[in-house]
């Protein structure tokens, strides 16, 4: 899934969006579209309030426990606010269904702690379209990050700051009656600096297209490793971008290496199956030839 990152490629907006960055363009879940009139996203002010009402919503559970949920967006959305189950992962897709529904413009960002390999964490970014810029909500944390004069910043931005001794910004929470991801101011910071050099974007925001190529399919209701596969193979699931800074040059070589590996190892099995196949069938002419002697 790893893709070629160029310099400047996270610097778009919803009016120059990049071709490759795999775009919803499909009709929104009905479902969505209706709870996203329930909780009147479309009448509000600003796209900052929507942001607001969405993971005031999604954080509306009297008890999250954090339990990945791993499904379809309805089932994920109702696992979260019914159950109050649900992962970073779980969170964001739910976020950026309802964004999408009430016509914000969303995307994500990730980042991870081993190289990687799947220890991380992920959060969406809207754009404000009154703003003219893109905010980060950590919805699963219950965290946005923001200047002295209050708004909340980019991911960019709060890379910026992450990297600056004194760290010129703050926290606070988006719903004040839910739990906060750290108790501890100082857990909070120290989380997300231990991932300041391994951010990665999902270079796409098709959250319903890959629930409705899944149900298409039939894959929808088999293991998660094997429905991601096969929507990887038919280019439903998108790639990620890593943002490659001094610090993670190694890991990202790494990365470029596995994948070569992999590349070369189907390579190697599929030439393999190929050649049982001809030997299988070359044996079967020569007992043929053989039968027919006799």
């Amino acid at each position: 899934l790893v893709v070629v990152t160029e310099p400047g490629d996270f610097d778009w907006t919803p009016s120059t969006v990049p071709a490759s960055f795999v775009q919803e363009r499909g009709p929104p879940d009905p479902y969505f579209v209706a709870l996203a009139a329930r909780l009147n996203l479309v009448a509000m002010a600003s796209d900052w309030d929507r942001a607001i009402a969405i993971s005031k919503h999604l954080l509306s559970h009297a008890a999250l426990n954090g339990n990945m949920v791993q499904a379809n967006l309805r089932e994920t959305e109702q696992r979260i606010t019914q159950n109050g189950d649900g992962y970073c992962g779980d969170f964001t897709r739910a976020f950026m269904a309802l964004s999408i529904a009430a016509g914000m413009p969303v995307r994500a960002w990730a980042f991870s702690f081993d190289g990687y390999g799947g220890y991380g964490h992920i959060l969406p970014e809207i754009w404000n379209r009154q703003l003219s810029r893109w905010q980060l909500v950590d919805v699963f944390d219950n965290y946005y990050f923001h200047g002295k004069d209050g708004v909340a910043i980019s991911a960019a931005e709060l890379r910026a700051a992450l990297a600056q001794p004194q760290r010129p910004i703050f926290r606070a929470l988006l719903s004040p009656q839910a739990r906060p991801g750290h108790i501890f101011e100082d857990k909070a910071w120290d989380y997300f600096q231990r991932g300041l050099p391994q951010w990665y974007m999902v270079w796409g925001n098709n959250v319903f297209a890959y629930d409705r190529v899944g149900a298409k399919l039939g894959v929808d209701r088999l293991p998660r490793s094997l429905e991601q596969l096969v929507l990887i193979a038919t280019g439903t699931y998108p790639p990620v971008k890593l943002l490659e800074v001094p610090g993670n040059r190694s890991d990202v070589m790494g990365l470029w290496q596995l994948r070569w590996m992999l590349f070369l190892a189907v390579i190697a099995g599929a030439t393999g199956s190929v050649g049982v196949v001809l030997c299988r069938h070359k044996r079967k002419q020569a007992e043929r030839r053989a039968g027919e002697a006799n």
